[in-house]
């Protein structure tokens, strides 16, 4: 099984610290956002992943050439023109297909204890086209899924919602960052270019497609996308020894 880290965005919620460098390079208690997230895979037993990049994207190939990839085969996806996480993804299509197995798109910039493992497994059982790891908590952007767990809309907060699968009744959950995706999605992306890939998902999921969610409501999660928020979860690890 491979992976792909999320990690080239600008990182403008955690300026300054962005200010010189990538946000995948930002540190929490002398460990960057890419390592735990490396470490976290490693930990799942894979040693294949591709990394997206832009923003400060010579220190982050850098960085990696100065810890030997840490082990694993690492391949670095520069994005001359921020790609959002649906081009992104499939500007990496080539990095996963040359196997059947599922595999995993992870943000870089959330960390948590959600067993990916048994995510993986869920992913598995039910033939899914994509598993998104989710949470019964607060979010002003919320996906929908019915009663099978199946993504059926999204819910922007101040917005109407947006129902792609009609006459199911939805529960709003938040998303969190981790995906378990199956090879066969880049056969059904049609978009081009810079694109972000909820609304693909949806359309999908409208036409059918069985994007699934992997209720992760008992693990901790946090997001890390704010100068408060790494200070939190540094606490929280601190505590946690």
């Amino acid at each position: 099984m491979r992976a792909m880290i999320l990690a080239a965005g600008l990182g403008t919620r955690l300026r300054p610290l962005t200010d010189e460098r990538p946000k995948a390079l930002v540190e929490i208690n002398g460990r960057t956002l890419l390592e735990i997230t490396l470490a976290r895979l490693r930990d799942l037993g894979i040693s294949e992943v591709i990394v997206n990049a832009h923003h400060f994207a010579d220190k982050l190939v850098a960085y990696l050439k100065a810890h030997d990839d840490f082990g694993m085969r690492i391949e670095v996806s520069r994005e001359e023109v921020l790609l959002d996480t649906g081009g992104g993804l499939k500007k990496a299509a080539h990095f996963f297909l040359e196997d059947d197995e599922p595999f995993i798109l992870h943000n870089v910039d959330v960390i948590s204890n959600i067993d990916v493992a048994q995510m993986v497994a869920f992913h598995r059982e039910n033939d899914a086209l994509a598993t998104l790891a989710m949470q019964d908590r607060h979010s002003s952007r919320r996906l929908l899924f019915d009663e099978q767990g199946r993504l059926c809309g999204r819910k922007v907060e101040g917005e109407e919602a947006d129902v792609v699968c009609g006459g199911r009744p939805c529960q709003p959950l938040a998303f969190c960052g981790i995906h378990v995706i199956s090879r066969r999605i880049f056969s059904r992306l049609t978009e081009e270019g810079v694109f972000p890939l909820v609304p693909a998902y949806l359309r999908l999921a409208g036409q059918g497609e069985k994007l699934m969610a992997f209720r992760a409501d008992e693990y901790y999660w946090r997001d890390l996308g704010t100068v408060e928020s790494l200070r939190r979860a540094a606490e929280e690890i601190a505590q946690c020894g």
